[in-house]
């Protein structure tokens, strides 16, 4: 099968290339900006091109591809809406229509819970969730509207589609998380929002890219599969705040201390847009947003019945032995 991935140089997308290749019938090919090193020692090739531009999208479908995953999006809290719309959601317009007319036959989304976050607590809920109806940054809303255009596409038959909706991806080479957390921990700027007993869903990379695979693999016409979206997560949620200092921890660094409410946060976060968007200032982002407060405050975990019983998703490594695993690793111990 030859399988084309959006983002294959990313933190995800190579660790859904690693899974694809296990399989020796797996013809991997990625779809990039840039080129990447640890992909061609893999064997897997880059086609350079930007997906809000169709003619780069065509040239690189014009290969012939029987798959898709489209992982690359741009992510983040804070930025300008337009750059988020043109990548998250006409990128994967443009992906999405010529795939369909060059023949794909089946397409996997990366999305995100994200596209359901409103301002509440979400306690084990599942995929009949409504989609969020208030957005509070570009990412969630745009994400949210190229899932939806994904999920309409699919015809049953010839172009089959579903999204995968990961929570907190971490694991060795981590570009953002944990590297954050740590950065932000010797630094002293970490706050415990709320109580600290919101629970949240985390996920390993190679369970993300695990569930990934698994959904291409039983992606087929009159699949229960087909037009669905999945979340996918670890074993248990995590108490948030006792996973940071296990975080911290594992690099000597002190737990967490302080904190503030989730409310206060919130309107802190509220008052720093107002003066960050005053400014036009899009780099940095502001110390704290609503999103971020709400989501480091609120719990937000799901129900992963669905992705188990359509196309047999349990985590392979457990978070103790990620964990282990992750800071078994140079770039996050510093060692």
């Amino acid at each position: 099968m030859r399988i084309l991935v959006t983002g294959g140089g990313g933190f995800l997308g190579t660790h859904i290339i690693k899974e694809l290749l296990k399989n020796p019938a797996s013809i991997v090919t990625n779809l990039s900006r840039h080129t990447y090193a640890h992909l061609e020692d893999l064997g897997v090739p880059t086609i350079r091109g930007d997906l809000r531009h169709r003619q780069d999208v065509e040239r690189a479908l014009r290969q012939g591809f029987d798959a898709i995953f489209h992982v690359a999006a741009l992510a983040g809290v804070w930025g300008k809406y337009e750059d988020y719309y043109g990548i998250n959601y006409l990128g994967t317009k443009n992906l999405v229509e010529v795939a369909k007319e060059m023949g794909v036959s089946r397409f996997v989304y990366t999305s995100t819970p994200s596209v359901v976050f409103n301002k509440d607590d979400l306690l084990g809920v599942g995929e009949e969730q409504p989609y969020a109806t208030e957005f509070l940054n570009g990412y969630s809303e745009t994400k949210t509207l190229a899932e939806k255009l994904v999920l309409a596409a699919n015809d049953g038959q010839s172009f089959l589609t579903c999204a995968i909706r990961p929570h907190l991806i971490w694991g060795p080479g981590d570009p953002h998380l944990f590297p954050r957390v740590i950065q932000k921990g010797r630094e002293g700027k970490l706050r415990m929002v709320g109580d600290g007993e919101n629970l949240v869903d985390v996920i390993y990379v190679e369970n993300a890219a695990l569930a990934h695979v698994q959904a291409l693999e039983h992606l087929s016409p009159g699949s229960a599969v087909c037009g669905e979206a999945y979340f996918v997560g670890q074993e248990r949620p995590v108490k948030l705040w006792d996973f940071i200092n296990q975080v911290l921890a594992q690099v000597k660094l002190d737990p967490v201390s302080g904190a503030i409410d989730v409310s206060a946060a919130y309107r802190l976060g509220w008052l720093l847009e107002k003066v960050f968007g005053l400014l036009g200032i899009n780099k940095p982002e502001p110390p704290m947003t609503r999103f971020v407060a709400l989501n480091l405050g609120k719990s937000h975990y799901f129900s992963h019945e669905k992705a188990r019983r359509h196309f047999g998703y349990v985590p392979r490594i457990s978070i103790e032995e990620g964990l282990r695993r992750t800071f078994a690793h140079r770039e996050l111990t510093g060692r």
